[in-house]
């Protein structure tokens, strides 16, 4: 048993999950708090496993010079790693490498995890974007989820833990939310939601009206807590690259054009545009579904289907073939059954958004293994100082 022991750990290379890379004695070794290229005093955490060790920072000993000081100083290497604030993995490294290093972790798992030939992925030659906003990152998020303690005590739970971890800052809130934090709650979980409609916290279970968010000149109503993208940027930013996805030679207006996983029809929007394409938006939510009907209402081809989409499109009575698919599903992916179905339908285009690059990697294996290749792909830093992004690729058919 090695659990608990201290060891010096030269950090290789970055892992999907916001840790590090290091070897001990011919093992894997997964290290949080650092990077590429330093050397760490580590305490091993957990040693259950043949294959990998888990292990956290104490102190560097020779650092990188991407290293700068921790965003969020409750999360930070001063504290012991049980009292570190989760939700800033990436908060100690310069964010030019932040991005560099999410390119690492995108290229690799389109390989490894998807089985991209190497020429291929050159091809693609993945980037990951910043986009608007501040340099740095900080006041990035206009949605934080706070959790509460036996004590009432409010704030995130410590990294890669269910421990909370009072704070007295949230430096990735914009500003609005900072406000709202509060010391104590009841319940289990508070939300500071920063809408375009005002800013607000609540609690799970609270009742509250429906907000409205504006993108462009367009507005979408949603439910108080429903799920909105958390940057500022981003409804602007991927509705602009949904739009520079697709393939306007391939779509086809009067097609049964496709929005998969909805929610509130933001990129349904985006694929409708200004023309007049007939689009419908799927989404297993009622309450989103409702709202997208509302939302997309002024778009006399659009409409919007409460249903869960392996359901919908098992039981749909195509049209026509030809038409853009565009599917942005939650975190876990599309997967093999609904891969499956949209090839089945024969479509000219399918436009993917993707919060994970596994996931995503993996559903563009099992597209290619039905013929669909990847064609474009950008990635865009969406969550700064943390390891997630958020990438749109398009696919097509080889010939």
């Amino acid at each position: 048993m090695v659990d608990g022991r201290e060891v010096e750990l030269d950090v290789l290379r970055i892992a999907h999950g916001g840790v590090a890379v290091a070897e001990l004695g011919g093992r894997v070794v997964f290290v949080a708090d650092t990077l590429p290229g330093e050397r760490v005093l580590a305490r091993i955490t957990d040693d259950r496993h043949d294959r990998f060790w888990r292990a956290e920072t104490l102190r560097v000993i020779e650092g990188s010079a991407d290293r700068v000081p921790h965003i969020w100083a409750d999360a930070s290497l001063d504290r012991p790693p049980e009292q570190r604030a989760g939700g800033a993995e990436f908060g100690h490294i310069a964010p030019a490498r932040q991005r560099t290093l999410k390119e690492e972790v995108l290229r690799d798992a389109l390989g490894r995890i998807g089985g991209l030939p190497q020429d291929r992925i050159a091809a693609l030659d993945p980037h990951v974007i910043a986009v608007p906003g501040r340099h740095d990152g900080l006041r990035s998020r206009t949605r934080v989820r706070l959790h509460v303690d036996r004590s009432g005590r409010v704030g995130p739970f410590a990294a890669r833990s269910k421990r909370v971890v009072p704070v007295h800052d949230l430096p990735l809130a914009v500003e609005s939310l900072q406000g709202l934090l509060p010391a104590t709650a009841v319940g289990r979980e508070v939300d500071l939601v920063a809408a375009s409609s005002g800013s607000f916290a609540a609690g799970r279970r609270d009742a509250r009206p429906p907000i409205t968010e504006r993108v462009g000149e367009r507005e979408f109503r949603l439910e108080a807590l429903g799920f909105w993208q958390v940057h500022p940027a981003a409804p602007a930013v991927l509705t602009a690259a949904v739009r520079a996805a697709v393939d306007p030679a391939l779509l086809d207006p009067d097609a049964d054009n496709l929005d998969l996983y909805g929610g509130v029809g933001l990129l349904a929007a985006a694929l409708a545009g200004d023309a007049d394409v007939r689009v419908t938006t799927v989404e297993s939510d009622g309450a989103a579904s409702a709202h997208a009907a509302a939302n997309l209402a002024d778009l006399p081809r659009a409409r919007a289907v409460e249903a869960r989409v392996d359901a919908f499109l098992a039981a749909r009575q195509q049209e026509r073939p030809g038409a853009t698919v565009l599917l942005d599903p939650p975190r876990s992916g599309a997967g093999r059954d609904i891969v499956e179905a949209i090839v089945a339908a024969r479509p000219a285009q399918i436009v993917y958004v993707a919060c994970d690059p596994v996931a995503l990697a993996r559903d563009l294996g099992t597209f290619a293994a039905h013929g669909w290749q990847a064609v474009t792909l950008d990635a865009f830093d969406l969550f700064p100082n943390t390891h997630h992004l958020e990438a749109v690729a398009r696919l097509v058919r080889e010939e």
